[in-house]
């Protein structure tokens, strides 16, 4: 049973706004954008500018969250900015002001899961079983959005995805607003040390490198699927019912971590990850044209996503010190998502000349996944 209270319910809407958003934004911003008469390198080209963002942004804010020990603050400042930045999209139409606009957007959106994650963690005092059940909130808002949007686009154009995104972020901030702060605990001065030595431990190198290495298997994907699937003539309602099905089972998985992680090791759910994925992106171009097939693929995102990045956090909950957790979240996620995303879009950006090599990158894709699984069998257990 989930746990209903009320703290429960204010991170769980937190998180299902949050990721209604990526329901938007990953799927179909490459819609909105070819919309817009951009061609598919000028597409990877601002996938790889907003990706970017995330190199640093998560890094600076997650400092000042820790200087400051108001996380929340935080957390509520990148939601009203987003939803700021994100409005300028009402206005402009050229290359460069929507790729500014979009820019500004992600600096400010990436401020928000990292502090999400932490406040969390924290408020449910680092339990692995509900944190799952909090997060799957997520998974069941990036569904409803990427059904919501499938077909709000194929009916209404490319134009609606501006008016969904604003009305999502509105939301955010509401539910930002509602959370309540969490009493901190001070730490020992150990504790709250620098992190260059965790940072360099060689087992969390080979841990960054497996994630980059998935971020930029990832790119195809979030970034041009669907296009692909539009270009293999499927409706947008049936576009946003195969992402739905892969969070579907991402929603399943994250219901039953908590069992996982009694069974096995981080180590061997994170390498398994990694091999299926890598299956996943080898098989895509191969089956796609099969409504079966393509089903059985977009199933294994349960362990691509769901597995990956609950045995990801509970990693980074148990490397780092308490007084750590908002830099090692944010070191994290802006390395491995915005240097694994930017390399990733700009690749995909040069390979998928209009769809023509959808192919190639996919088999890209898979290459970077497999190697990430090797790797990640070099990181120790925890």
């Amino acid at each position: 049973m989930f746990p209903v209270n009320m703290m429960f319910t204010r991170l769980s809407s937190s998180y299902f706004f949050y990721f209604a958003l990526l329901g938007l934004i990953s799927p179909f911003l490459s819609i909105f954008l070819d919309g817009r008469g951009f061609n598919s390198r000028q597409v990877g080209e601002i996938l790889a500018i907003l990706t970017t963002t995330k190199i640093i942004a998560p890094s600076l804010w997650a400092m000042l969250a820790d200087k400051t020990g108001k996380p929340l603050l935080i957390i509520r400042l990148g939601a009203l900015l987003a939803l700021l930045s994100f409005a300028l999209l009402f206005d402009f139409t050229s290359y460069w002001p929507i790729t500014f606009s979009l820019a500004l957007f992600t600096l400010f959106w990436t401020a928000i899961l990292p502090q999400l994650e932490v406040h969390t963690l924290s408020s449910l005092r680092h339990s692995s079983k509900i944190y799952a059940r909090v997060r799957l909130w997520g998974s069941l808002g990036f569904i409803a959005l990427a059904v919501i949007a499938g077909e709000a686009m194929s009916s209404l154009g490319y134009q609606s995805f501006t008016v969904l995104g604003v009305a999502i972020l509105v939301c955010l901030l509401i539910t930002t607003l509602l959370l309540k702060p969490v009493r901190l605990v001070k730490h020992n001065t150990i504790g709250c040390g620098p992190i260059s030595a965790k940072l360099l431990d060689f087992s969390f190198i080979c841990f960054f490198i497996a994630g980059l290495l998935l971020q930029i298997s990832f790119a195809p994907y979030y970034g041009f699927f669907a296009l692909f699937l539009r270009d293999l003539n499927y409706s947008g309602l049936e576009v946003g019912l195969f992402i739905s099905l892969g969070v579907v089972a991402e929603v399943i998985a994250f219901i039953y971590m908590g069992t996982l992680f009694k069974y096995f090791s981080l180590k061997s759910l994170l390498v398994f990850s990694l091999a299926i994925t890598a299956l996943r992106w080898f098989l895509m171009p191969v089956v796609a044209d099969s409504i079966l097939f393509l089903c059985v693929i977009q199933l294994t995102h349960a362990a691509s996503f769901a597995i990956y990045h609950s045995a990801c956090m509970l990693y980074i909950s148990q490397h780092f010190t308490k007084a750590q957790q908002s830099r090692g979240q944010g070191v994290y996620l802006g390395g491995v998502y915005g240097v694994g995303g930017a390399i990733g879009a700009y690749l995909t950006g040069l390979l998928w000349l209009e769809g023509q090599g959808a192919g190639n990158a996919f088999m890209m894709a898979g290459f970077s996944a497999l190697l990430g699984s090797f790797i990640m069998i070099f990181v120790k257990n925890k």
